[in-house]
């Protein structure tokens, strides 16, 4: 239900072989940062290395006023959009959307993923074809500071993180204004409504209504 191999196709990311060493994906999180800085200097003539350590491929579109910031590497055809903040540590897949406004922080976006309006993620996956609707976030850290847990029903997975904010399986949709809590699992072809409090592991094909209930889809 929350291994990688629940959540992914791998054939979407060049972080394929880098994830299919874990089992669960939230392990993946640590070592983003090393894995895009080794992935980088394997690049081919088709990216540009903008920067020290920031590679960008030569169909994306990179609007002037958005902000690259190293390591991280921006695929084909995506668009970063006006004034986008790539803190770092960010693998952005094939035919994404960065939007206006939107900020990333340690995560790998899958191909085809659009976090286009108003979004802030970090230290997540987001799967193939998964789509964050405006104004929806991930909130990596709890209130209390403690480290994160993932609650599916009554089990508890210790993850040992103290950053952990969403990891969206393929094809995932998330409502506007949405926030996922911190060690939120989703599962693929899953959707979440708009202004939700999501909190621990929705299966995939189903659906989070506003007051938490999960319905499977028909």
């Amino acid at each position: 239900m929350y291994t990688i191999k629940d959540l992914y196709d791998l054939d979407h990311t060049l972080a394929s072989e880098y994830l299919s060493q874990f089992t669960y994906p939230w392990e993946a999180l640590k070592g983003i940062k090393d894995m895009i800085i080794a992935l980088g200097e394997t690049l081919g003539d088709d990216y540009e290395e903008r920067a020290p350590q920031v590679w960008v491929h030569k169909t994306a579109k990179v609007f002037d006023s958005a902000y690259l910031g190293a390591p991280c590497i921006i695929g084909p055809n995506t668009e970063v959009r006006q004034c986008a903040f790539i803190r770092g540590s960010a693998l952005v897949g094939a035919d994404c959307v960065v939007g206006n406004s939107a900020e990333l922080k340690n995560v790998i976006l899958f191909d085809h993923v659009q976090t286009p309006h108003y979004n802030y993620v970090g230290d997540s996956i987001l799967g193939y074809f998964s789509h964050m609707g405006a104004g929806s976030i991930t909130s990596n850290v709890k209130s209390d500071k403690q480290l994160v847990v993932v609650h599916n029903g009554t089990e508890k997975i210790e993850t040992g993180l103290k950053k952990f904010g969403a990891m969206l399986g393929d094809y995932v949709e998330v409502g506007c204004n949405a926030v996922c809590n911190p060690g939120t699992v989703i599962g693929r072809h899953s959707n979440v409504y708009p202004t939700s409090c999501v909190r621990g592991v929705v299966p995939e094909n189903c659906i989070w209504k506003n007051s938490g209930e999960i319905v499977e889809k028909r």
